[in-house]
């Protein structure tokens, strides 16, 4: 077919010609199969003039597309129907390696031993008895679990709100105050669920690059310039790296993030069971802080809850966006947890497991030094530099260990694995040792811009 017919054939399909309706149009056309992956699309001169609209329109419809992942492409080079599904979907968390049934240890993901997580027994009974219990008043959070918070708060809030977990806090926090389009500053690398949570609220990432104490100060500056409507790290523990935010190094961010409006979202995704409090900006910035914290690693993850706080105009308008949704969380979780962050039992509980993780992590760690494998570690976790991330994959895979790739958590080039150690009981030299083994990729000529 002609290019001259294929265009009006496309465009005799297209009754809004605002971008938004020939976006809902094209999307219409992919996923019915009309429109196959692959398809190359007219060039955007050649459709705007076809369907008597300006360059812009047509180019603002692609972006919408875009978002979706629906097309690919640029302008100069042509775009592509590249997928049929219109809601945007996780790619790099679903896009995780299936290591099948040859990995016998899978330290892929920074999840809590079961064995030290705090009965919920007698916690589940008690909050059956909460107040207003099956009601249907949206209750933001309970008097009991905001008693409970309030001390261990890295600072005084304005306003809390418990959430279905950390991660929805996140994405609670971004979709009710970011416009799509916005820039926001993430840590690079970050946890590929918080790259993803920025995709799908359609902004746009600024790397802030990292060393041993945190964000680099140079890169924060560099990435402010570019007006981010919000800065997203994580205090305390790095979920990635294991590092650890410095006081002096938070000092230093607080210095920069004066001179910007930006509001400043903290994800303290370790909570409870972090070595040290984590530190907030809260104290500095207590108007445009948000700060999340969540149960799920201290206390167990299918309470799916944290506290978010934050001002109190911020929290009222997550109330509003949450009545789109849910409404609220279950009285049932928020009592549940207020109740083990007071009982006696359950703080030593929590102590306890604080210290195992540390020993765990401790003991991975001097494994890896002892055979001057270059790393960071903390938390839950270890990130070591290799040479060859899809060798050392291999190795390890070979060897019976799932662990996973850097990159995929890196806005910038990296090559590094990351490696759980929560539930790592006694395999340390093991693991460190098919580790060496990943380093030595025999086709490695070495980057000049090797990182370790």
């Amino acid at each position: 077919m002609r290019d001259e017919d294929r265009i009006a054939a496309l465009v005799s399909r297209i009754q809004d010609r605002s971008p938004a309706g020939i976006a809902v149009e094209i999307a219409n056309l992919i996923r019915n199969g009309e429109l196959p992956i692959g398809t190359q699309l007219p060039a955007v001169r050649d459709l705007a003039a076809a369907l008597g609209v300006s360059p812009s329109t047509v180019s603002s419809a692609w972006r919408q597309l875009r978002s979706h992942r629906m097309v690919s492409g640029s302008r100069r080079n042509g775009v592509w129907v590249q997928g049929d599904q219109t809601s945007l979907r996780p790619v790099r968390y679903e896009g995780r390696g299936n290591f099948g049934p040859f990995a016998v240890t899978d330290l892929r993901l920074a999840t809590p031993d079961p064995e030290l997580l705090p009965d919920l027994t007698q916690a589940l009974v008690h909050a059956t008895k909460a107040k207003n219990l099956n009601s249907y008043v949206r209750e933001v959070i309970t008097p009991s679990l905001r008693e409970a918070v309030t001390p261990v708060w890295p600072y005084e809030a304005a306003a809390f709100i418990a959430t279905n977990g950390g991660y929805d806090a996140l994405y609670l926090a971004l979709v009710s105050s970011v416009l799509p389009g916005s820039y926001i500053a993430v840590e690079t690398p970050a946890t590929i669920r918080i790259l993803d949570i920025v995709d799908k609220v359609g902004a746009r990432s600024l790397p802030i690059e990292c060393d041993d104490e945190g964000p680099l100060p140079e890169s924060l500056a560099a990435a402010l310039k570019r007006k981010p409507s919000a800065v997203l790290f994580q205090p305390g523990v790095h979920a990635t790296t294991g590092r650890l935010l410095s006081r002096r190094r938070a000092t230093a961010l607080a210095s920069l993030l004066r001179k910007s409006d930006a509001l400043i979202v903290e994800d303290d995704g370790l909570g409870f069971i972090s070595p040290e409090p984590a530190p907030s900006l809260g104290k500095s910035f207590p108007d445009r802080t948000i700060h999340i914290k969540s149960f799920s690693k201290s206390h167990g993850p299918d309470l799916r809850l944290a506290v978010m706080s934050g001002s109190a105009n911020f929290i009222d308008q997550v109330r509003g966006y949450r009545n789109f949704r849910e409404g609220w969380t279950t009285r049932i979780v928020q009592e549940a947890a207020a109740w083990l962050l007071q009982d006696e039992g359950s703080v030593a509980c929590i102590e306890r497991a604080r210290k195992i993780y540390a020993e765990r992590n401790a003991a991975f760690s001097r494994a890896l030094t002892e055979r001057k494998i270059p790393h960071s570690a903390g938390g839950l976790v270890a990130w070591v530099a290799v040479p060859s991330e899809q060798h050392a994959l291999v190795t390890l895979a070979s060897r019976g260990i799932a662990v996973n790739p850097g990159s995929p958590s890196a806005l910038t080039k990296t090559t590094h694995v990351r490696i759980a150690t929560g539930q790592l009981v006694n395999d340390f030299e093991k693991v460190a040792d098919v580790v060496l083994a990943g380093l030595h990729d025999p086709g490695w000529q070495g980057p000049a811009d090797a990182d370790y």
